[in-house]
């Protein structure tokens, strides 16, 4: 069976989505996109750099290991 992905754009809708589907009886699952603190910081710091114009150009693997 095809499943489906639906984004409510405010917590009313949700709330209306999530009662229309326990009143069909359709199992769900919610999940929130939540992101680790360590992956927050390093973009973080990465919008800084680009805007300081710290950042250096890539052009392989070799530059990684640098």
């Amino acid at each position: 069976m095809d499943a489906l992905i639906i984004y409510p754009e405010n917590k009313e809708q949700l709330t209306a989505l999530k009662a229309i589907v326990k009143a069909m009886k359709i199992s769900f699952e919610q999940k929130s996109i939540v992101y680790p603190e360590h992956v927050l910081d390093g973009v973080k710091s990465s919008l800084i750099e680009a805007e300081e114009k710290k950042l250096k150009q890539f052009s392989g693997i070799e530059d990684l290991l640098r």
